[in-house]
């Protein structure tokens, strides 16, 4: 059992920054990897961002690379993702999620109910 709950969606403008949260509960992570997924209207989940739980290697779609950052605290498991000089394209529900392969978007298992982020141009 898995709980994720995110947080710190809203809206921002063209360039600006804003930072999501993910509260994980129910079993330990040790052994996870844990992400970030964003949905805009029409398209498919995608993974924006990934990060092993244990080894803190990270994996970025190119779309989001240089801008965005994914770390984790691990003493409260909580997953974050750093989103600096947010672009319209950025505007999706994006969704924490919880898995055993870090940088492959079929190795997630858990997702959140998501938290929308729009960027306004």
């Amino acid at each position: 059992q898995v709980q994720l709950v995110e947080s710190g969606g809203g809206l921002v403008q063209a360039g600006g920054s804003l930072r999501l949260s993910c509260a994980a509960s129910g079993r330990t992570f040790s052994g996870y990897a844990m992400g970030w997924f964003r949905q805009a209207p029409g398209k498919e989940r995608e993974l924006a961002a990934g990060i092993s739980w244990s080894t803190d290697n990270t994996y970025y779609t190119d779309s989001v690379k240089g801008r965005f950052t994914i770390s984790r605290e691990i003493a409260k498991n909580t997953l974050y993702l750093q989103m600096n000089s947010l672009k319209p394209e950025g505007t999706a529900v994006y969704y924490c999620a919880a898995g055993r392969f870090y940088s492959d978007s079929n190795g997630y298992n858990y997702w959140g109910q998501g938290t929308q982020v729009t960027v306004s141009s």
